[in-house]
Order: structure tokens, then sequence, then C-alpha cells
């Protein structure tokens, strides 16, 4: 087992890190994008490694994004309900990756200049009911729709769950090993939520699935999985917390009409106090 490394201002995923940074990161990659585009580019092509400071999320990284085959091919993982803004975030997103990769003196030039065709893909493994493949267009976020928009972005989302099983698992070894890979942390996480990280990948190693990733950084691949877990945690805290909020404030809204209605009818501050549950002196001051 290899020491893990130095913590970094940054969070990596798993998946970040499997078909990004890691050692094999570039067969993976490869291997992925000959299944999404029924090529067969050679472990050996050209291939740049573009990575941003945390846009599609705050304070952790759970994005890979690649300049080849004249292509920026941008991939994200989604382990929870998937955002139909996507198309709106990787907007920014790409604009910081031409940024990044273009001379900025080019767009001020007379003659055209040829950019890298981007694409985008979302790759889904979470629990709820989501549909095999399906495509999120900016667009569909205008306020008024015209016929041909001026501006489009188009995500594909593919559903890589093992019960739907896609092609595209068929077709890339890697994707499919992942895919088996965190449905077996999910397995061990609903028994055992203290040591689940560390049998899944203990079950994971015995039964040849990443075996040879597992096997070199398993102690780096179980802090990663903290970490994500520990990021979905706080988004789906998050955002109880905002329903509760709006609960609540519902809730004194709804308060505050029916004692308006009340005093309108005469009823004393004390029966409204009893019904709406407001104070004497939020009702003083209807």
């Amino acid at each position: 087992m290899t020491k893990a490394k130095p913590k970094r201002t940054y969070k990596d995923s798993v998946f970040a890190d499997f078909f990004g940074a890691d050692k094999s990161a570039k067969a993976n990659f490869i291997s992925l994008y000959n299944a999404l585009h029924g090529t067969q580019l050679p472990l050996d092509c050209e291939l740049r490694h573009i990575r941003l400071e945390q846009i599609l999320y705050m304070n952790f990284y759970n994005d890979v994004s690649f300049l080849v085959d004249n292509k920026i091919i941008v991939l994200a993982e989604h382990q929870s309900t998937v955002n139909l803004n996507m198309p709106f975030r990787f907007l920014e997103y790409v604009v910081r990756l031409y940024e990044q990769i273009q001379n900025p003196r080019d767009k001020y030039l007379r003659r055209l200049v040829k950019i890298p065709t981007p694409e985008f893909y979302v790759f889904y493994n979470g629990e709820e009911d989501f549909p095999e493949y399906k495509t999120l267009k900016l667009s569909d976020a205008f306020m008024t729709a015209g016929s041909q928009p001026n501006l489009e972005l188009i995500v594909e989302v593919v559903n890589i769950n093992q019960d739907k099983a896609h092609t595209i698992l068929e077709q890339c070894k890697p994707l499919a090993q992942y895919s088996l890979f965190v449905d077996t942390v999910r397995k061990h996480l609903k028994l055992d939520r203290e040591k689940g990280f560390e049998k899944a990948v203990q079950e994971c190693i015995n039964n040849d699935i990443l075996k040879e990733y597992l096997e070199r950084k398993s102690r780096e691949v179980m802090n990663m999985l903290l970490a994500e877990y520990d990021y979905a945690t706080d988004i789906a805290v998050q955002r109880e917390e905002e329903r509760e909020i709006a609960l609540e404030e519902g809730a004194r809204q709804k308060a505050l009409e029916t004692a308006r209605i009340l005093k309108q009818l005469g009823d004393s501050s004390q029966k409204i106090i009893q019904v709406t549950g407001l104070s004497e002196a939020e009702i003083a001051e209807l």
C-alpha cells in the first residue's frame, strides 16, 4: 500500500483521479473516448490534460477535461440528482478552458481562427430513477424560446448504473469497472457506515474490480471517498436546511395573513395569538 499524498487545497473524487490524474488515467480516458466516438485512438496519441480551479463544483474536483483529436472533452460525474443547470455551468467552464489554451490575441485577428470542438458528458450513477440517456440543452433555460437559438450548449447525460446496462459499459472496461466499484461502495456503506469504504475496497480487490488501481493506492482512494461522500452529505444538508427555511417562512407568511383577516374581523389579540402562534408585538404591527 502506497503512502497517501499530502493534503491538497482541493479535493479529488475517485472519478477525477481514475480518468484524469492517475498514472493509468490516459489509458482509461482513451478507452472511454473510443467508446463514445467509435474510434480507435492509440494509447500513444497526443493528449493534453486541462485542469481548472473549481468551477463545476465548489471546493471539489469531480470533472475531467482533455484536449485530444482537435476536441475539448469535458467529463463530469453525478452520484446525486442530475442538475438541470449543467449546460449553464459547462458554459462558464468551457470559456475558461478556451482562455487557457488559446492565444488571447487570436480573437482580434481578421482571419477565422479555428478552435477545438467542445463536447460535454455527465455520467450518472446515483440511486434515483433516471433514464439510460438524456440530453440537456442550454436553450431549455432561455426565458424566451426561438426556433433557432443564437447560443446553444448540449450536455449528454449517460446513466452508468449496472441495472441500466448501457452499451458503453460493454465498450469501455475502465468505465464498467468504475461503475461496479461505485455499486460496491454504496452497498457496503448501507451495511457499515464506519468501515464501509475499507470493506468495499477489499471486496473489489478480491473480485478483480479496479484491482491494480486499488492495490496501488487504496489508502488514497479511501481518503478521496471520504471527501466525496462528505461533500455529498454537505450538499444534502444544505438543501434540507433551505427547504426547512422555506417551509418556516411560508408558515409564517400564512400566519400573518390569517392574523390580518382575524384582526379585520375584530377578533381579540388573545384569540389571534392562540390561532396563529404569533406574538402580541407581531400582531400589533399589522
